[in-house]
């Protein structure tokens, strides 16, 4: 029987379901794409339960009905300014000297990495190796057979609201689906659009979505740094709205079809149509109108990017700059705007290494659903990851125990 991975980007435009097929040599091939305008959800946050579960279902039977199988359980996108991460560490002795670092000696490290402490209305969701230091030897990657005393973990650790949580989790229950893990939405997409060596010699990635922009700092092969900022593409839709005198809905249309984000590459007499408010019928529009609108508010929105690269103080570790993703990032001209911006290379990050239905997904639109499908491919298989959850401990022990002898 062939294996199926499942994930569920839960965004505030829209809801994606992808069904990845596990092939015999271990590599996923997409062979369902589901795809509903999202309802319920505000910044990556529900606030309707009702309406979200209906958007969740309605993007999981599109996808059951592309890909021929039925959906229980799927990996779950996770987003929102109610995200916080913090830098910790852990420090464990090594309880079998003679043999070496051992399994439980890496979980007990990243259990006591993650004891940190969490009020009442908030939940680990992710811990994350960085490095481990192993009697003083700094910059190790895998501890396991090593020989010392004491061993320390660095850790990258994420918590969330735990009422958020719940209500996706009921959500995508309410839409028939058991959800196997929540997965940050800035993770997913890194695994989706960032090159090996990009994550190796430092790089930010941001993912502009409807409504939050979501950044994570890649150094070393993991992430260092992770923040959601309350601002997306909603955000530039309400301006455009207002500066045009339209309505929201066809702001948005607008938008997509005709925006810009570098007036001096629109021609002066490009025109589009669109219905104003208190018109009856569809009225031109200067191009070079809306896209002063557009790239007043892409402008501002990159240097909050910018201002967050630089509180991290990783700023100087990032010359493969920065990778772009997300709905708003499919904006013309985008690329030499960020450039301008944050003064560091730029490029439109999309999926790699999909085969299968990837016409439908192969835009930076789809770079979290496709992460979340990795993401699962690679738990599921028991490669090694330089990431984890609330249950990193038994995910890793886990893995090392399908490596080990016995």
């Amino acid at each position: 029987m062939e294996r199926t991975v499942v994930g569920i980007d839960v965004g505030s435009s829209k809801v994606c379901t992808l069904v990845g097929e596990v092939r015999e040599d271990g590599s996923l091939r997409i062979i369902g794409v589901g795809v509903a305008p999202s309802r319920g959800l505000r910044k990556g946050v529900v606030v309707n339960v009702a309406e979200a579960t209906a958007a969740i279902a309605a993007s999981v039977e599109e996808a059951e009905r592309t890909s021929g199988y039925r959906i229980e359980r799927a990996y779950v996108s996770l987003g929102g300014v109610h995200l916080s991460s913090v830098n910790s560490r852990g420090v464990v002795a090594v309880s079998r000297r003679e043999e070496g670092i051992g399994v439980e000696d890496v979980d007990r490290a990243l259990d006591a990495a993650g004891a940190i402490a969490v009020p009442y209305n908030r939940e680990l969701i992710h811990v994350i190796p960085r490095h481990y230091v192993v009697d003083g030897q700094e910059g190790v990657r895998d501890p396991l057979g090593m020989h010392g005393f004491r061993m320390e973990v660095e850790a990258h650790v994420v918590t969330g609201s735990t009422t958020v949580i719940q209500n996706l989790v009921k959500c995508v229950a309410g839409a028939g689906v058991e959800v196997d893990e929540v997965v940050l939405s800035c993770l997913a997409a890194g695994d989706a659009v960032l090159a090996e060596n990009e994550r190796e010699i430092g790089v930010v990635l941001v993912d502009m979505g409807g409504g939050t922009t979501d950044i994570a700092i890649f150094i070393e092969g993991t992430v260092w740094h992770t923040v959601a900022l309350g601002i997306g593409g909603e955000y530039i839709t309400n301006d455009v709205a207002i500066g045009l005198r339209l309505p929201t809905a066809a702001a948005e249309e607008v938008k997509i079809r005709y925006g810009h984000t570098r007036p001096a590459q629109v021609g002066p007499e490009e025109r589009f149509p669109a219905e104003l408010f208190g018109e009856s019928n569809r009225q031109t529009l200067p191009r070079w109108k809306l896209a002063e609108i557009i790239e007043a508010r892409v402008e501002e929105m990159l240097g909050m990017v910018l201002q967050e690269i630089k509180r991290s103080g990783y700023d100087g570790l990032l010359p493969a700059g920065v990778v772009l993703c997300g709905g708003v990032a499919q904006l013309p001209g985008i690329r030499e705007l960020a450039r301008e911006v944050v003064g560091l290379p730029v490029r439109i990050g999309t999926p790699q290494g999909l085969v299968g239905l990837v016409d439908r997904i192969n835009g930076p639109a789809y770079a979290v659903a496709a992460g979340l499908v990795g993401w699962g491919l690679m738990v599921d298989t028991r490669r090694p990851l330089p990431r984890g959850g609330p249950s990193v401990g038994r995910r890793l022990l886990r893995w090392l125990r399908a490596l080990l002898p016995g």
